[in-house]
């Protein structure tokens, strides 16, 4: 009998998760149609490690989400284990992991490997850069996933988006940034880009695991963190360890979680079990940012209204200052490394394409609505 391979991109724009599970889960039984072929085949269980605590809200309930759906969408032929961030491999070594078969699928931030791929960073978040909402378009539709997974390809590792936090906060701090004076000797835990801003603005950038956090916070062993938002803020219990709670998230303003996936667990997958992988990522994805704009909302009067947390904005002189060191660093990078200049001009084509949409959308709607 022929095989009739399975049109994923098809599938997932107009199936939708329901149909999706319904649809994958006879194929897997055998029951015809466009996965003539595909049923039958053995059961698979893989590993996935991430860089999150067990049960952790949003980022470490994501992932154990992300596995269950795998498991459902696959009619129970693709089952994942989970390993939270110690329970097999250190938070920080889930890309060495997947990437040599320790585990076939990993849940972390792709920024976290900067010192590997420095141009992942831009597939987790950029600094006074796109939005959840914007970036989904790029990932999805603007070519951007495409990029990502030609930017993983020499680890042997095959990515996808599987989450969003949405846009962070800019952190908690033991004293009050009233200028860049303040920065200049500044040890805080953040990654990424924004950690090497933080450094040419003359702080200490310091990269651990959520574990270490608070510690480290209320030990002076660091002067303040970013984590994600009130959400996990709250659940870390940062308020009990720093006294000012500082916005924008100048650093992360739409975060991306990712799912790196094996390449040879990938290949060896029928078309149909990777259809339900690729699908169970993008439902993540927009269950993650839903349940991120819920939570934070609920959390954050909850910090301020049971915790006395002190929201401060940073001064305009600072978010200026770290705006110009970005541009500073996206060209130098640029020059340095061909990976990373080539992602860099695709995803600042898709911001000189999105930001006038985004400018008399949203951004317009929310500043009338503030006014009015």
């Amino acid at each position: 009998m022929s095989r009739k391979p399975l049109n994923r991109r098809s599938f997932v724009s107009t199936v939708g998760l329901a149909g999706a599970a319904t649809a994958l889960a006879a194929c897997s039984k055998g029951g015809g149609g466009e996965c003539d072929g595909e049923g039958g085949g053995e059961r698979i269980e893989w590993k996935m490690v991430t860089a999150w605590p067990r049960d952790f809200p949003g980022l470490g309930t994501g992932a154990a989400r992300l596995a269950d759906y795998i498991g459902r969408l696959s009619g129970g032929q693709l089952t994942v284990k989970l390993f939270a961030g110690n329970e097999l491999v250190p938070p920080l070594e889930v890309f060495d992991a997947v990437s040599r078969g320790t585990a076939e699928i990993g849940h972390s931030a792709s920024y976290y490997w900067k010192g590997k791929v420095p141009a992942a960073q831009f597939f987790s978040s950029t600094p006074f850069g796109l939005t959840a909402q914007e970036i989904n378009g790029w990932i999805y539709h603007g070519g951007g996933l495409a990029l990502w997974q030609e930017v993983y390809a020499p680890h042997g590792l095959v990515p996808f988006a599987a989450g969003n936090s949405g846009t962070q906060m800019g952190g908690w701090f033991n004293k009050e940034i009233r200028s860049m004076a303040d920065i200049q000797g500044l040890k805080m835990r953040i990654p990424g880009m924004g950690g090497e801003i933080l450094r040419r603005a003359g702080g200490t950038p310091v990269t651990m695991a959520a574990s270490e956090i608070y510690t480290a916070l209320q030990t002076g062993t660091i002067d303040a963190t970013e984590w994600v938002g009130p959400w996990n803020d709250l659940a870390l219990g940062l308020f009990n360890a720093a006294k000012y709670y500082y916005h924008p998230g100048w650093q992360e303003p739409g975060s991306i979680l990712e799912a790196m996936v094996n390449k040879a667990a990938w290949d060896a997958l029928p078309d149909h079990l990777q259809a339900a992988v690729e699908v169970a990522c993008q439902a993540v994805t927009t269950d993650m940012c839903a349940e991120f704009t819920w939570h934070n909302a609920v959390a954050l009067r909850q910090l301020q209204d049971e915790h006395d947390v002190e929201l401060r904005a940073f001064p305009d002189e600072v978010m200026a200052e770290f705006h110009r060191i970005t541009v500073d660093y996206l060209e130098e990078q640029s020059a340095a490394d061909p990976d990373f200049a080539r992602v860099y001009a695709a995803y600042s084509d898709y911001y000189s394409l999105i930001r006038p949409f985004s400018q008399i959308s949203e951004q317009y709607i929310l500043n009338l609505r503030d006014r009015t």
